[in-house]
């Protein structure tokens, strides 16, 4: 046991584990066919939706990261925020009629609809791969401090296995029982309590610190505001870090585009929406919660830079030293939480964390299962009963867990997937936006120019990210242009790629036919 915490914590911390797994076996009794396991029926409010949408984009690592920032910087992220905001307001309006119009279980049916079976494959293989690295490399990260809150002992079952390999056993593990029986009805309202937690969390950290600094909130502010943490505007246009209001306004946009509006882990649950004013109340619900949500944990950052920095206090235990993709600061939040926090209220933050680590598990393993079973399964088996869909779907499921659990481990060792964890979903991101474009608004391109498109994005946001290690490009352009290009900007060079290169293709290499047959 760790000797941080108390009889009291580990009640706390059990007592959460056991409620969200009861709740999510209590969903699993109405799971009769696919419908129900990956819709949810459609019979979700939509405020659990739209609470559930931010839980799913909040991993453990966000808690942990994004005070980090303020507390190594400012809060100038926040700028990325607007354009979080702007563009699920752009995909209530736009998106949410194509979404439920009839019944479809992914954006690449969109694909299939007006391109072709093709591209439908070629977008739901994109994702597939994106979110099994991506999700897979958040779980690691995060069960690196975990580990350090939970301790040693635990984390390695005891000693049967490496402590970092037990800690992701234990939360994809976790995540895995409640979705396997309750499927994307559980994972939302799994999603709206966690929400509800970390959101407290955070809330009771910006309220607590305070009381620890002479002088409380104000003084606290004073000191910030005087060195310079406060800093939220940069209005000097850049692709190249810090954050700045043209990478949010424009980069922000176009990235959360992609991500609300182009890949599974979102759309899902927009899908479970039963009517479109549902599924845009649930977006713009998820609009006005995402600003103050990330704003709390920015200031909890500052507090913390003022507690430790600001005042003078000596840190109890020194910063752990960094791995691949995590800094050292971020280890920042957990430590004041085990050095700082009183017990029974430490348990109810390590709680906020566990939540938010295991929201998003949750919520990749029931995309990719509803990714592979529907694009993929149901496509090449066809003619079987909802029987023999619904048992596949839950399989499914424990195979994605399995993925991200190997993919988890692997990289524990591969430094340049971990860096890239976090400017990943830029690569492929652009690809499936520009898709689901061409697709909706320009389908007369035909499905070859779609896929050539799509193809190419994906290959230049590598070679900007990871320019080939020869001499003739060693010093070239690329290597400057990926060093210089913040990952904001990711999203809009794949989707103008995409476009730019469907547009040449139909030009100069028409498909005979194609739009008429496919309109």
């Amino acid at each position: 046991m760790n000797v941080y915490f108390n009889a009291g914590d580990w009640i706390v911390i059990i007592a959460y584990l056991g409620g969200i797994i009861g709740l999510g076996v209590w969903f699993g009794k109405d799971q009769r066919n696919t419908r129900d396991y990956f819709l949810g029926s459609r019979n979700i409010p939509w405020w659990g939706i739209g609470v559930s949408i931010v839980a799913a984009e909040t991993s453990a690592l966000t808690i942990i990261g994004v005070p980090a920032i303020a507390y190594g910087g400012n809060i100038m992220f926040i700028q990325m925020i607007v354009g979080y905001v702007i563009a699920r307001i752009i995909l209530a309006v736009v998106m949410v009629p194509h979404y439920l119009k009839g019944e479809i279980y992914s954006p690449y049916q969109l694909l299939e609809t007006h391109l072709g079976p093709a591209p439908r494959k070629l977008a739901a293989a994109f994702f597939l791969f994106l979110e099994t690295m991506a999700a897979g490399v958040r779980v690691f990260v995060a069960c690196i401090p975990i580990r350090l809150m939970l301790g040693e002992q635990m984390c390695s079952l005891g000693g049967l296995v490496d402590p970092i390999l037990g800690a992701i056993l234990i939360f994809v593990g976790l995540s895995l029982l409640y979705t396997y029986i309750g499927g994307v009805k559980a994972v939302i309202w799994t999603d709206a309590v966690q929400f509800g937690l970390f959101l407290a969390g955070g809330i009771f950290a910006l309220f607590y610190i305070p009381t620890l600094i002479d002088g409380g909130w104000a003084a606290a502010m004073k000191q910030a505001g005087e060195a310079g943490k406060l800093a939220w505007l940069n209005t000097h246009f850049t692709f190249a870090a810090p954050f700045n209001i043209w990478m949010g306004v424009i980069g922000g946009t176009v990235m959360v585009l992609s991500t609300h509006g182009a890949e599974q882990l979102i759309v899902q649950r927009v899908l479970a929406c039963g009517t479109v004013a549902d599924g845009r109340k649930a977006l713009c619900l998820s609009a006005v919660l995402i600003f103050p949500l990330f704003l709390i944990f920015l200031l909890v950052g500052v507090l913390l830079w003022v507690f430790y920095q600001g005042t003078g206090h000596p840190f109890q235990i020194p910063l752990p030293e960094g791995r691949p993709g995590i800094k050292s600061i971020d280890f920042i939040f957990p430590i004041f939480m085990m050095t700082e926090v009183p017990h029974i209220l430490k348990g109810c933050l390590i709680v906020a964390i566990l939540s938010a680590a295991m929201s998003s598990i949750s919520s990749a393993i029931t995309s990719l299962a509803s990714v592979s079973t529907m694009d993929f399964v149901k496509q090449m088996v066809k003619g079987r009963d909802e029987d023999f869909y619904l048992r596949w779907s839950k399989y499914s499921t424990v195979i994605w867990a399995a993925m991200l659990v190997l993919t988890a481990w692997l990289t524990r060792e591969v430094t340049f997937v971990l860096n890239a964890a976090f400017s990943l979903r830029g690569l492929t991101a652009g690809a499936l936006l520009g898709g689901l474009i061409l697709a909706l608004f320009w389908r007369r391109v035909g499905p070859r120019a779609a896929m050539v498109g799509m193809t190419m994005s994906v290959v230049v946001m590598n070679l900007i990210y990871w320019p080939p290690n020869i001499p003739i490009l060693k010093d070239s352009y690329l290597r400057t242009f990926g060093a210089e290009v913040f990952w904001p900007w990711f999203t809009l060079i794949g989707t103008l790629v995409t476009l730019g290169v469907a547009g040449a293709v139909k030009a100069f290499w028409p498909e005979k036919g194609t739009a008429e047959e496919i309109d």
